[in-house]
């Protein structure tokens, strides 16, 4: 099988594209003994010996994994105070991958990892509008006018661009006391007793952009505050309902290619 030097290079973590690419220009790469100065040429990464500053590099298997986030844990690879997401890997399968994006500490659902650089570009660039899915529940209301806000975009912060289109859905809308038993949350702030009757709704947003806290912020925008949220689908891949929280599994093919329908 054979691949081009660069990409090679990349996908080994020697640096980005771009970055190796100059390295093999200064002739800092050899390929069996002898310097190589073009990025294009191909090499078989199981048989060819190739070295960088005079060292090895191994070829490292790409790997994908879809990871259903459970709410209370942050998205980095360790914290001083609280646990992390690489918290469920084990030590094999954590070697060497990274998280593709991020979700807030409270925030449920599908998240990625790898050891894959350029499918991070791919994914997370905001120019490759790949489509993220978040379902909700919020305190407030959602009328078409909000619904057609969002649709078209709307200011999230002083001094921000205007959001791109997001594709919104209601799913259901009503008073607290209809849904309490399916706002499943432990603590649900701004809710007791007394305010059975305060306006909740639910639905989906499709947003093409990774502002921090997006989804809250837009929601927030048209009179909604998120208290639940959960991100369903990237691109065409749904999350694995039947992976429990903290649990997570190899993307097979059929997946990986859904990511960028």
């Amino acid at each position: 099988m054979n691949m081009r030097l660069d990409k090679f290079l990349t996908q080994s973590s020697v640096g980005t594209r771009k970055v190796v690419r100059t390295y093999i220009k200064d002739g800092l790469v050899k390929i069996n003994g002898q310097v190589k100065m073009e990025p294009s040429i191909e090499i078989d990464e199981y048989f060819d010996v190739i070295e960088y500053l005079d060292k090895v590099v191994e070829y490292t298997e790409k790997v994908y994994y879809m990871f259903n986030k459970p709410a209370g844990c942050i998205t980095a690879r360790r914290d001083k105070i609280n646990k992390t997401v690489f918290d469920f890997f084990n030590n094999d399968s954590s070697k060497g991958i990274f998280h593709v994006g991020r979700l807030d500490k409270d925030t449920e659902g599908l998240l990625l990892f790898t050891n894959d650089g350029e499918f991070e570009h791919k994914l997370m660039y905001p120019e490759k509008h790949v489509e993220k899915t978040y379902f909700f529940w919020a305190l407030g209301s959602l009328e078409e006018e909000d619904k057609r806000k969002l649709e078209q975009g709307v200011y999230i912060s002083k001094g921000e661009i205007l959001t791109k289109p997001a594709k919104i859905k209601v799913d259901k809308q009503g008073v607290y006391k209809d849904f309490k038993h399916e706002i499943y949350i432990d603590k649900l702030n701004n809710i007791d007793s007394g305010q059975y009757n305060q306006a909740v709704v639910s639905g989906y947003l499709t947003i093409s952009e990774g502002r921090k806290h997006q989804v809250k912020r837009m929601l927030k925008s048209v009179g909604c505050k998120v208290v639940y949220l959960k991100r369903i689908s990237i691109g065409g891949l749904m999350l694995d309902e039947s992976l429990e929280k903290g649990q997570y599994r190899f993307l097979t093919d059929i997946e990986l290619e859904k990511l960028f329908e």
